[in-house]
């Protein structure tokens, strides 16, 4: 198969196929590849088509320009279409994770061929819980992880509370959950949250070099590698991803949120009052 890019109907994410690799590239530099609706639908899109053509062997997901993702785009949460509002006015976050969001997530889980994150800059948030969804997961140097929701009074989702404590354990998932503190590429190797930190200068050639293998590997052997895994640490994943989502309709309501929306925009630090 010659290399190809899938562009018809996507605005914000790019599909390149490579021989038997597929690259996904998440394609909002402007904004750190922060989500909004387009992306989200872009994104599934992307998923779902690499994920049903048998003549993909392996996926990456990567980030144009400065880094993977961001996370969330603040900027557009509660306009119109894109963010969803409840029947109080509240933006409808619930709907927004579980109908647009979701089946990203459980799409790379349950894709039948090995699917890699190459991650450069911040992942952050939902970025991050992109990057952990993954089946491996590949540093540049300049690589850090976030669970930043706390910092704005939310909870982490996007399957962020199952990926990291099953990577890292509680503790270390209670840390980053609750100090929202960066976790830099060499710490998040030895603590087992990613799995290689390739050398500076060098990550492009090594993520290609780590494609071709996946791909010239035993696709359905890889296949059978993920339902086994999926079954013992993500059997309750559906659920763990519903609880995450109710949660942080809750927290949407929450006089602390919008302290920190207020703090992001106005970059300044929050005054959380604790409700």
């Amino acid at each position: 198969m010659s290399d190809s890019t899938d562009s018809q109907e996507l605005q914000t994410v790019n599909v390149v196929r490579r021989g038997g690799v597929a690259t996904v590239e998440l394609n909002r530099p402007t904004k750190l590849n922060a989500w909004d609706k387009q992306f989200g639908l872009d994104l599934l899109h992307a998923i779902e088509t690499v994920g049903a053509d048998d003549s993909v062997r392996a996926v990456v997901i990567r980030g144009a320009g400065r880094g993977f993702s961001a996370g969330a785009d603040l900027t557009s949460m509660g306009s119109g279409d894109d963010h969803p509002s409840t029947p109080d006015g509240l933006p409808d976050v619930y709907k927004v994770l579980t109908q647009r969001y979701h089946p990203i997530i459980s799409g790379i889980r349950n894709m039948p061929k090995p699917v890699v994150a190459a991650v450069h800059g911040p992942a952050a948030g939902i970025g991050c819980s992109l990057a952990l969804a993954c089946d491996l997961v590949v540093a540049d140097p300049t690589a850090y992880f976030l669970l930043a929701f706390v910092n704005i009074g939310l909870v982490p989702d996007g399957g962020s509370s199952l990926f990291i404590p099953a990577r890292i354990g509680f503790a270390r998932a209670a840390q980053m959950a609750m100090l929202g503190e960066r976790v830099n590429a060499d710490q998040a190797l030895q603590w087992g949250l990613i799995n290689r930190v390739f050398a500076d200068g060098t990550f492009d050639q090594e993520v290609d070099a780590l494609m071709d293998g996946l791909a010239a590997g035993p696709t359905a052997s890889y296949a059978g590698t993920k339902r086994q895994l999926n079954n013992w640490l993500y059997a309750r994943m559906d659920e763990q991803l519903e609880l995450e989502a109710t949660i942080q309709q809750e927290m949407i309501g929450s006089a602390d949120f919008t302290e920190g929306v207020l703090a992001f925009t106005s970059k300044r630090p929050p005054n959380f009052c604790g409700s």
